[in-house]
């Protein structure tokens, strides 16, 4: 196959990709909703309740917060703890600042949700800090692979929480979930979709005040997006989100861009 056949056959799957989250959109499945009050955002972030492959967590909640490679920030995204080189543009989330005393667990869940593959290893993480910014604990990361497993992530350190699975495959196939825009419904190649919901389990030493924060980025060039949900975040079994707080709105951009131009999906590669 020469390279116009190939440029041919991505446009095709971008196309398709973009009927596709129309049509969600109007089903009316995705809602992208302010994130908790006080939680900090840098680049794209929302609440959502069931949208697509991404189902409501086992906690039972209605709502899981996300974050999307989609409209990203160029440099955002990447691990804090030592970045792999070569990664583009992203997103994280912090949450608020909370007080633990030593032996508390942190616990939540997680979905890693990708329209990439092959070599374009994007990937996620969630790190625990302290209050002065300084890393505690690499909680899991997640990372785009053609084969073998996703979480934790291929070439990654190792996760210092307890996950549940512990190593999770990707269940494959063009991912349909609305925080992706475009590249919902879209699959670059093989390694593409999502891992279904993963519990972190991380018990804190040391007294203190923390914040948790996610991240995901893309690798290598800034199509094909990956995001990540999150929800049910507690310490001590008590959710940092107050069950009864208003949000108010966070650092979010919101899906309905559909103005963006078409030809910034599409990808140069070699076949």
């Amino acid at each position: 196959m020469d390279q116009s056949q190939t440029w041919k056959l991505k446009s095709f799957g971008v196309a398709v990709g973009l009927v596709l989250a129309l049509v969600i959109g109007l089903a009316g499945t995705a809602s992208a909703d302010p994130i908790p009050s006080a939680w900090t955002c840098s680049g794209n972030c929302g609440s959502s309740g069931a949208d697509g492959v991404v189902t409501l967590s086992p906690t039972g909640n209605s709502q899981y917060q996300w974050i999307s490679t989609y409209l990203g920030t160029t440099g955002v995204g990447a691990l804090p703890s030592g970045t792999l080189g070569s990664e583009t543009n992203g997103s994280t989330l912090a949450t608020s600042v909370f007080s633990a005393t030593a032996g508390t667990a942190l616990n939540f869940y997680f979905n890693y949700v990708t329209s990439d593959g092959a070599g374009y290893a994007d990937y996620a993480w969630a790190e625990l800090f302290d209050s002065a910014n300084n890393p505690v604990a690499l909680l899991f990361t997640a990372r785009t692979m053609p084969t073998g497993t996703i979480v934790p992530g291929t070439g990654m350190p190792a996760p210092a929480a307890t996950l549940t699975p512990a190593s999770v495959p990707i269940i494959g196939g063009g991912p349909l979930w609305s925080p992706l825009n475009g590249s919902s419904g879209d699959c670059y190649d093989v390694g593409c979709g999502y891992t279904g919901w993963i519990n972190s389990n991380y018990t804190i030493s040391t007294a203190g005040n923390y914040y948790l924060e996610i991240g995901a980025v893309n690798w290598l060039d800034t199509a094909f997006d990956s995001g990540l949900a999150m929800d049910g975040v507690t310490v001590g079994g008590v959710p940092i989100i107050p069950p009864t707080g208003v949000p108010e709105p966070g650092t979010l951009l919101l899906l309905g861009a559909g103005a963006v131009p078409l030809f910034l999906k599409f990808r140069n590669r070699q076949a």
